[in-house]
């Protein structure tokens, strides 16, 4: 059974390059647009993995991974950020809200290949 990660992205381009990536490396892709559906599709599907997009309409990306890691049913799934937020510090506030890797944007295909590999080693 191929593993399952929960793409969370509010930018429907991004969001369908990002997806095109890891079907293309064999994983089963779920997509979302907001904080709120993330933390829902959580709970409904547990996927394997989680790629959060910080800058989120609504509940953001900060939260839904702060949320995502409080519950003990999802405490364990794995976070990689995949955010335009590049400055100073941000990777430390990204890890500080329950994210577990850090990859801005925009990223090559390969770099999120290898992010992804380092938690999923086979899809």
């Amino acid at each position: 059974m191929a593993k399952r990660i929960l793409v969370v992205e509010d930018d429907a381009d991004n969001r369908r390059i990002v997806a095109k990536v890891l079907t293309g490396e064999g994983y089963e892709v779920i997509e979302v647009a907001t904080g709120a559906e993330a933390v829902a599709a959580v709970h409904q599907q547990r996927p394997d993995l989680i790629i959060m997009d910080l800058a989120l309409p609504g509940i953001d990306g900060w939260e839904a991974s702060r949320r995502i890691k409080a519950a003990p049913d999802s405490a364990d799934i794995p976070i990689i950020a995949l955010t335009a937020f590049a400055m100073r510090g941000d990777e430390e506030r990204a890890r500080a809200a329950g994210c577990d890797a850090y990859v801005p944007k925009p990223c090559r295909p390969q770099t999120l290949r290898e992010v992804v590999r380092q938690f999923l080693p086979e899809p």
